[in-house]
């Protein structure tokens, strides 16, 4: 045989070779790691090594070989485009499949939900049950007199601005107490914006206050304007408001139990809307849209006065005899 046809002949061998060689390596790329389809979440943190990823993706059994992973990543250069954050991956994608979705940064979101209604202290408890923020940390945020400056507001802490709603987060970004209370406060003025025309800070705020007694008296959205309309006519007449959830807010976040006769004459309870005139010094809790928009919009009518029917509703009340008659029939009557 001579020079020439040993050559060709090593030379189809190894061309073969490195085919068929080829061949298989794109067969471990493209083929489901699993047979089975199962989800499963990976976080892959800032800063982490590709190899590190390939080896706890192999650790997780959500692919066969991190080797074949690594090597693909570094030669189509998307080992470069990982994407830190929390993933859903499928044990039946490819190489190439989880390849693109970690390169692609959709991330898998958080859910949270911030009902309406509730205090601070209920807000950054909720956050630091779900590990998303020290409650400590939060209470010194929503307390930061500069911090709520650069946000628009201007006053004691962040109460009534921490706006009710269903959030989807990013669990690699949006955590820690700052990050999240920004969040929140803007999301209250992108939500009430239309709310508020030309009003300035000190009638914003004074509405959130008399929303957030609102949002505290009744759950029930037929009453919220009614309700509204008692404390125009009140504060129109310069009474009291005595609303009993601005002395229980006063009490603070350790009181789970009733209201006493003390808690009503205390006058050293600066929330006690019994012995003081006007709006608490700060809202009382977060309120709805809904609640402010009642707020800004009260029912005309001639009631002063109302008390629980124990069912979600009020009776309302012109006189204080008629209210009278109406706390013994539904409430003491009813011990």
């Amino acid at each position: 045989m001579s020079l020439k046809k040993i050559f060709l002949f090593l030379f189809t061998v190894l061309l073969g070779s490195m085919l068929l060689a080829g061949g298989y390596f794109y067969h471990l790329i493209i083929k489901p790691q699993s047979p089975e389809s199962r989800p499963e979440m990976v976080r892959i943190n800032a800063g982490q090594s590709f190899k590190s990823i390939t080896s706890m993706l192999q650790e997780q059994k959500i692919i066969q070989d991190a080797r074949v992973l690594y090597y693909w990543g570094r030669v189509t250069g998307m080992a470069r485009h990982v994407q830190a954050g929390h993933f859903q991956i499928d044990t039946a994608w490819s190489v190439q499949e989880i390849l693109e979705h970690l390169t692609s940064g959709r991330e898998v979101l958080y859910r949270l939900q911030i009902p309406e209604g509730l205090t601070w202290w209920e807000i950054g408890r909720i956050l630091e049950r779900r590990e998303l923020a020290c409650f400590e940390e939060f209470r010194r945020v929503v307390h930061d007199h500069d911090f709520l400056a650069e946000q628009g507001i201007f006053a004691l802490n962040a109460e009534g601005f921490l706006y009710p709603e269903t959030y989807y987060l990013s669990p690699s970004r949006d955590v820690g107490a700052e990050r999240l209370v920004r969040i929140m406060i803007n999301q209250f003025w992108r939500s009430t914006s239309g709310l508020w025309e030309e009003k300035s800070f000190e009638e914003i705020y004074e509405m959130i206050n008399l929303a957030s007694l609102i949002e505290k008296e009744t759950g029930s959205a037929a009453e919220r304007r009614k309700i509204s309309g008692v404390f125009h006519n009140r504060i129109q007449s310069n009474m009291l408001l005595q609303c009993d959830p601005t002395i229980i807010y006063g009490l603070g976040e350790d009181f789970e139990g009733r209201l006493r006769r003390k808690h009503l004459d205390d006058r050293e309870n600066p929330y006690n809307t019994y012995r003081l005139r006007g709006f608490p010094p700060t809202p009382i809790c977060s309120p709805g849209r809904a609640s402010m928009a009642a707020a800004l919009d009260p029912q005309e009518h001639d009631y002063y006065y109302f008390v629980s029917r124990n069912d979600g509703t009020h009776h309302f009340s012109k006189t204080l005899q008629e209210h009278n008659r109406a706390v013994y029939r539904y409430q003491i009557s009813n011990r």
